[in-house]
């Protein structure tokens, strides 16, 4: 008996120490690898409120700058922009704004909720009327007052860029009044380009980026360039960011060679030219 006691002591003790032993190793290990325990730094999230227009351009950008800038991780919340100036309004998180239209960067700086200094023209585009790809109808825009053209989608031009551009160049050709019980309001261009791709509507009113990049869409023509105000895309910082440098270095890169590059593939012109 006192021989299986003995051995069954010795059997703990040494599983004891075997225990602590590699312990001991497993924290020699970490402490002659610094590495192992570095906490790994998390990436600054700077959210980008920016007009739905921009969002397949956007994505190459998103992929280009992080893939250079792995220290920023970019959130970017798409929508009319309208409704991103409403949201940073209510105080939604946002250090940087691409707005489709000047007058909504322009009722924030008036509050002081955008840097001033740091607000610039980033892009241009156009304004298009586009079809379903199999439409052979509707060849111009005089052609939206045929009675077999039942609905017409445009932006709400209250809250969307493209639909209040819309307006102008209705009213400026005199098509505005008359045809303004076909019109569907959408909440954005986006939206407009899939009720014309899905056949809910018979035409829209979109950005000649947008039409651009759909296989189920085509152009039909141009609005005149003097029948609605320049299309300006400005951009710039919001007043609550908490992360000023990063979206300041964030804005320079948009105005970079290899980013409007990206913009004029998706159809964009570069402001100013």
């Amino acid at each position: 008996m006192k021989r299986l006691l003995r051995t069954m002591v010795m059997g703990s003790l040494i599983l004891s120490l075997l225990l602590v032993g590699c312990d001991s190793g497993g924290n020699s290990t970490n402490g002659s690898n610094g590495a192992a325990n570095t906490p790994q730094v998390k990436p600054t999230e700077l959210i980008i409120s920016a007009a739905a227009s921009l969002k397949s351009s956007m994505g190459e950008v998103q992929t280009l700058y992080e893939g250079k800038n792995t220290q920023v991780k970019l959130i970017i919340n798409y929508g009319s922009s309208g409704t991103l100036q409403q949201q940073i309004e209510q105080g939604a998180p946002a250090d940087l704004f691409i707005s489709a239209g000047k007058s909504q960067v322009d009722a924030l700086l008036e509050k002081n909720l955008m840097v001033k200094e740091s607000v610039v023209n980033l892009l241009g585009n156009e304004l298009v009327l586009v079809v379903g790809a199999d439409n052979t109808e509707v060849k111009s825009i005089q052609d939206l007052s045929k009675d077999g053209v039942v609905k017409i989608g445009i932006g709400t031009p209250e809250s969307v860029p493209a639909g209040k551009y819309a307006k102008e160049a209705f009213t400026s050709i005199k098509l505005w009044d008359s045809l303004q019980p076909k019109f569907v309001m959408a909440k954005d261009v986006t939206q407009v380009l899939n009720y014309v791709e899905t056949g809910n509507v018979e035409a829209g009113v979109v950005y000649k980026s947008d039409a651009q990049g759909s296989t189920k869409a085509r152009v039909v023509e141009s609005f005149p360039a003097d029948s609605h105000k320049p299309i300006i895309y400005p951009a710039g910082i919001v007043s609550a960011t908490t992360h000023k440098a990063e979206a300041e270095a964030f804005l320079t890169y948009l105005q970079s060679s290899e980013a409007q590059d990206i913009f004029t593939k998706y159809g964009f012109k570069i402001a100013g030219k």
